[in-house]
């Protein structure tokens, strides 16, 4: 069977575009309290920048390790959350939710012949107990973490990982993600690439467009 939309590989970012970041706090909104989301934002931004900075200082530490020091930031700066939610936060960390959606699209690329990745800044551990927790184990061909590269995105020797393992070129893989700056570094690097903008943000990165923008994965 030729592969799906003459795509030979399917390739997912895993937190914000497979797996609901923002699941962890929601799942225990009545303990965290009224400014849960706030909370759930800043761990979520800080996650991110903590990545971003350790890239460029090349001071790699894991995901799992960037995730705990972003949410002591966070619970630090929305003292009306006790910290003795934190363990609870971070446990629930480990198995959040995919999207409604993931798993039906997932099945119905799979069966249209293409090769299904994860290509993700999670650990190892990480990435296996939230795919592990969404019974996607079945669907996905490979899962790729940074932590073989000891960096992250959008760092283009991440995205060659793909292309290495596969013996592809760039123009035959799709990448999706949820993250504007994540399909800027991929478009960069010259994947075709499908932002999920899920969150309806404005556009930015202009000079590497999406090929295709979508609200979710539904319409892949």
């Amino acid at each position: 069977m030729p592969p799906a939309n003459g795509y030979a590989a399917y390739v997912f970012d895993a937190y914000g575009t497979l797996f609901d970041v923002h699941a962890a706090v929601r799942r225990h909104a009545a303990d965290v309290g009224p400014e849960g989301q706030l909370l759930s934002e800043i761990w979520r931004n800080k996650q991110l920048e903590y990545s971003w900075v350790r890239a460029l200082m090349g001071a790699y530490a894991d995901f799992w390790q960037l995730t705990e020091q972003a949410l002591d930031f966070a619970l630090a700066r929305v003292p009306t959350v006790d910290p003795k939610h934190r363990d609870v936060l971070l446990e629930a960390y480990w198995k959040l939710d995919c999207y409604e959606e993931v798993p039906s699209v997932l099945k119905a690329l799979k069966d249209r012949g293409a090769k299904l990745a994860i290509l993700s800044n999670g650990s190892p551990e990480m990435l296996d107990s939230a795919v592990r927790n969404a019974a996607l184990d079945s669907v996905l061909d490979d899962v790729f973490s940074v932590d073989e590269l000891k960096t992250f995105k959008a760092t283009p020797a991440v995205y060659e990982m793909v292309t290495t393992a596969y013996r592809l070129y760039p123009d035959a893989v799709s990448f999706q993600s949820s993250n504007r700056w994540d399909i800027a570094g991929a478009k960069k690097f010259g994947f075709r690439t499908v932002w999920i903008n899920r969150a309806s943000n404005p556009d930015e990165y202009r000079d590497y467009s999406p090929d295709v923008v979508l609200p979710n994965l539904q319409q892949l």
